[in-house]
């Protein structure tokens, strides 16, 4: 394709550089006895970075991490070091998922990689593989956290890293007693996995819909690889239940009852464009144009293009905050432009083209080492699912697919859904996009109550955090008890101004918010005092003075008595005020957003008596 040592790519399926590996290769009963060989590091120098094909950097790093990685594997096979997945103990199947990351550069010729057909790398990862294979239950399941966990988790993602493991050393014709092992391996962890009585699995809705469609995705090749009819119906059936009980109404992908950006774009969306590639299943697009219309809502754009920022407060498991623009290589939700074809406004959110071409060649020109991995901070994704073509948008298809996103095609609308009790609310006005998360909530980490504000000159102006209780827009109560870490019901009047109320359960808080042009005034009755706090994202260039003249320098603290901030960026002003004089106060977190770190989180602080109105003009 670009170099004359590299054969072309197209899916797995193809021969991943099978013949000609060396014929005098140990077999793997003369290795089992005493200690495994020790893969000898790079040469002095290696790699180069511009031996690499544009769209292989990705290797790079793992190509520098690989000897220290696969020295660590223990005789017994247990992939040892801390490299991948906590608990890094024996019985923990996560561990050895890196068994792709082995027989990919096992079996792949490229002249930058030395280690294909390596003896050394040969016998640890048949090491590793027995101790992978030696995990599984007689169900056919795998365990994680403990030695007797029957895991859906380590289960989904063995069939997808060993079908793709089998694949590689099938076409490489090694390792025969192995690759028989795996693949009554994989039939028993798909027997367990389809299964529809199997509740691990199979709920409504599904609590994990990542971990059960990153098994589908492995049972897809698995099939392939190895055909089985009822298996393939099964499958067929699985698919159809997934899209029925793995997606709400609302749009977004289940985890754990609700919304998880993390979960949501970086893994379970990656995991279906793996799953279509292998079974060119229906519903997986459908499923992606439905989670796509859900994005628009929920990833602000910054209107110097730099990125965009996560509606996050609602999320369940992880706190994800903002996306760049372009994210270079290795990159989590690469495998996601698999749909633009399919789903091209999907596009609006992932690198474009020539953007990546411009990254990746500001790399090969980099003169410095090329930086091996961080232990833990690896992951075998990311190879695993680099084996199908690019399918990135152009910057032109990108630029399309952004005009579409609501918030930008439309300067007036209010958009609520429904999912599971929990209300997501959006309104939008001319100089002013609000968002809330009301009703119950699935986790302890989600928070609820208006979740962001952002403006189409301006940007986000302020963001609300899951899992912690100082970056919210919430009213405190004393012992740092914020409203929004708790379940708050939403009633909701509309007009005009749009108009709708939320509060605590026990009623210490009740809050009336309307929203109009350039207009959000929020209205706070508490049964104490309490402390209006507000998440403000600052950039480096604004200009933020209290009423009373006092300013704040960006990344500092400023307290003042004063009866609201201007907060000035770019053209216009954003005017926040609470009527009367407070004690209030302005900190720095330690938050910082994007790759620039040009955004900095500031939480601004206005104690009250229990009773307190605010308005936030957007005057642009």
């Amino acid at each position: 394709m670009k170099d004359g040592s590299r054969p072309s790519r197209r899916a797995i399926l193809t021969a991943a550089g099978a013949a000609g590996l060396p014929a005098a290769l140990p077999a793997p009963h003369a290795l089992a006895a005493g200690t495994l060989p020790t893969l000898p590091p790079l040469p002095p120098g290696a790699p180069s970075r511009r031996a690499f094909a544009p769209d292989e950097q990705l290797y790079a790093p793992y190509l520098v991490s690989l000897a220290p990685m696969v020295n660590d594997i223990e005789d017994n096979g247990f992939m040892g070091g801390g490299w991948w997945r906590s608990p890094a103990a024996p019985y923990n199947t996560r561990v050895q998922e890196h068994v792709y990351t082995l027989a990919w550069f096992l079996t792949n010729n490229r002249s930058w990689n030395p280690y294909r057909g390596d003896s050394a790398l040969l016998a640890r990862l048949d090491a590793a593989l027995g101790h992978y294979l030696g995990l599984q239950h007689s169900d056919g399941s795998w365990p994680e956290y403990s030695a007797g966990e029957h895991s859906l988790a380590a289960t989904g993602f063995a069939l997808g890293y060993l079908s793709k493991t089998h694949v590689l050393l099938k076409d490489a014709r090694l390792l025969p007693t192995r690759r028989a092992q795996t693949a009554r391996a994989l039939h028993g962890a798909m027997t367990w996995l389809l299964n529809p009585s199997n509740t691990r699995a199979w709920r409504t809705p599904i609590r994990y819909t990542n971990q059960v469609t990153a098994g589908l995705a492995g049972a897809a090749l698995a099939l392939r690889t190895n055909p089985d009819a009822a298996l393939r119906g099964q499958l067929d059936d699985a698919f159809a239940r997934i899209a029925q009980n793995g997606q709400g109404p609302a749009g977004f992908f289940y985890e754990e009852g609700g919304m998880d950006m993390n979960y949501n774009f970086e893994v379970m969306l990656p995991e279906m464009a793996d799953a279509w590639r292998q079974s060119h299943n229906r519903h997986l697009v459908t499923m992606t144009r439905k989670y796509t219309n859900w994005l628009g809502y929920n990833l602000l754009r910054e209107p110097d293009g730099s990125g965009w920022f996560c509606n996050i407060a609602p999320s369940t498991r992880t706190s994800t905050l903002a996306y760049d623009n372009t994210r270079p290589d290795p990159e989590r939700t690469a495998l996601n432009a698999q749909f633009v074809p399919s789903v091209p406004a999907l596009g609006a959110f992932l690198s474009a083209r020539e953007d990546l071409a411009s990254a990746r060649a500001s790399w090969a020109a980099d003169t410095s080492p090329v930086a091996g991995l961080t232990k833990q901070n690896t992951s075998p994704r990311i190879l695993s699912h680099a084996i199908y073509e690019e399918k990135y948008p152009t910057r032109q298809g990108k630029t399309r697919a952004i005009k579409a996103v609501p918030y930008l095609a439309s300067k007036n609308f209010t958009e609520r859904r429904t999912d599971q009790g929990q209300d997501f609310l959006y309104v939008r006005r001319p100089d002013v996009y609000l968002g809330a998360y009301l009703g119950t909530r699935p986790t302890s980490k989600a928070r609820t109550g208006l979740t962001f504000l952002w403006h189409p000159v301006a940007g986000t102006l302020i963001q609300s955090l899951n899992d912690n209780n100082h970056g919210v827009w919430a009213t405190v109560l004393p012992g740092q008890v914020p409203d929004s870490n708790g379940p708050q019901a939403g009633q909701f009047f509309g007009g005009s101004p749009y108009a709708f109320r939320f509060g605590t359960p026990s009623g210490s808080v009740v809050t009336d918010v309307k929203v109009s042009n350039g207009l959000v005034h929020r209205s706070i009755r508490a049964n104490s005092e309490a402390t209006e706090t507000v998440p403000l994202i600052l950039q480096a260039s604004d200009r933020v003075v209290f009423t009373n003249g006092t300013a704040l320098s960006w990344g500092s603290s400023a307290t003042a008595t004063a009866t609201g901030i201007d907060l000035h960026r770019r053209s216009g002003v954003v005017q926040i005020r609470w009527g009367a004089t407070r004690s209030a106060s302005i900190a720095a977190t330690s938050i910082r957003y994007l790759r620039d770190a040009s955004r900095w989180m500031h939480i601004l602080k206005v104690p009250h008596g229990g009773s307190l109105d605010v308005s936030i003009r957007l005057a642009y």
